[in-house]
């Protein structure tokens, strides 16, 4: 798999804390992982991105509910990008309702996010890893397409939670790229530059 350039080793130690291990989330809701519960609860935005000043507290909670969504906390992760008026949050909004699944609901919410700037590294991402190797010929989409589009994507996902397209890994793939790369655009986005 092309490797979006994540390393949690950037990131906070609690943060770095809460992405052990390694997982690649389902496409659909998943179980929550009840051992990570205790510490996304205690956390404040502050404890969390220590030693980092917060600049961004939007960001930041972007960063939470993508935290929560990475353990499988649907409705906790709902919970905090509704309350985020901006793309990015728009955008969590969206990746939580493809993974409920509500696809409908994730479409109006990527409509709300309009063009964002996640989308160029993740529709090269995508084009690498559609055109690795053998992918069904129903993939062909996503290494030819011009920019990256949400719509197709969520179409993508619900064709195979109908158990209608061959392609579940690919799209697990696709959305742990998708995933590393709004996490660290909000975490960017979220602490005061250090240097």
């Amino acid at each position: 798999m092309p490797r979006v350039k994540f390393d949690p080793g950037l990131y906070t130690p609690a943060i770095q804390e809460l992405l052990k291990p390694e997982r690649l989330c389902p496409l659909g809701p998943g179980t929550p992982n009840r051992a990570a519960r205790a510490s996304l609860e205690s956390l404040s935005l502050d404890q969390l991105f220590a030693p980092h000043r917060i600049q961004d507290r939007d960001m930041a909670a972007a960063c939470l509910a993508g935290l929560w969504l990475y353990h499988d906390f649907l409705d906790e992760s709902h919970e905090i990008s509704q309350k985020i008026d901006s793309n990015t949050g728009s955008y969590w909004h969206g990746i939580m309702h493809r993974r409920e699944p509500d696809f409908p609901n994730a479409k109006y919410w990527f409509r709300r996010v309009g063009k964002h700037p996640i989308f160029e590294p993740l529709w090269q991402a995508t084009a690498e890893l559609a055109a690795k190797g053998g992918t069904d010929p129903s993939a062909d989409f996503l290494a030819t397409q011009p920019a990256w589009d949400p719509f197709d994507f969520v179409d993508l996902c619900e064709k195979c939670s109908a158990g209608q397209s061959p392609l579940e890994m690919l799209c697990l793939q696709i959305q742990q790229c998708e995933w590393q790369l709004l996490f660290d655009f909000c975490f960017r986005r979220s602490v005061v530059s250090q240097g």
